[in-house]
């Protein structure tokens, strides 16, 4: 693939850490990296974004698991979601979907700061296999669930200091996020490495995502909340 080599830098390490390459041949079992490419094509030590864990070797050629997408964070205050966290959210919140027979198929975040508080945005692309509406309680439903399903820290922002508003999902029409790819492919991304972006903050995206707009929900209420020792977590 015109791939001359391919080095990974760690994750959980202190940030000078962080920045050192490391050898195919010198991952750890058990690591996470950062997949680093340089390609003939003219890519030089290019960060893909995609944390890979070693889930062991083959023929001393590692095997990698693949975590998540890096830096992809949605913030409004003191609160950090990574991607993993909201595709634990997003998935207990799809159930409510099951009885209707919809699903989601594509779906993005965005961490809208122009209100005051700011809150968490979700696009939802849904796949319908039958007419049935569904009740916009459902997707009030569905906004609560995420919440509850977010850490303490997120929890406590809309709970005690209300620097956090309530969570927003937003129904795009069908065929955004082809629009969303054929977007980025104008600006010179690759069709082959395309991934639809878990989180957006680019303000063509964003205005791109907002012109699709069908139907929009909050959250009906506050998450559930304990007060008690806050929770602060290390993100990387």
């Amino acid at each position: 693939n015109g791939v001359t080599d391919s080095l990974h830098t760690p994750r959980s390490l202190n940030e000078k850490e962080q920045k050192e390459l490391v050898e195919l041949v010198d991952v750890k079992l058990g690591q996470e990296y950062e997949l680093v490419v340089t390609t003939y094509a003219g890519l030089y030590r290019y960060r893909v974004g995609d944390v890979l864990k070693v889930a062991g070797f083959k023929n001393k050629a590692p095997q990698f698991n693949f975590i998540c997408r890096k830096n992809v964070v949605l913030s409004i205050d003191s609160d950090k979601t990574d991607e993993v966290e909201l595709q634990n959210a997003m998935s207990n919140a799809v159930t409510h979907l099951v009885p209707f027979d919809a699903t989601v198929s594509e779906y993005t975040s965005y961490a809208d700061t122009t209100s005051i508080p700011g809150h968490y945005v979700l696009y939802w692309e849904l796949t319908l296999n039958k007419s049935t509406q569904i009740p916009p309680c459902v997707f009030e439903d569905c906004c609560l669930t995420i919440e509850e399903s977010l850490n303490s820290v997120y929890r406590q922002g809309r709970v005690s200091d209300k620097s956090i508003g309530p969570l927003e999902i937003k129904i795009v029409e069908q065929g955004t996020f082809d629009k969303l790819m054929d977007y980025a492919i104008s600006l010179g991304a690759s069709i082959n490495q395309y991934k639809t972006p878990r989180c957006v903050k680019f303000a063509p995206v964003v205005e791109l995502l907002n012109s699709r707009v069908m139907s929009s929900y909050f959250s009906p209420k506050c998450p559930k909340w304990v007060p008690g020792h806050k929770q602060w977590i290390n993100q990387n």
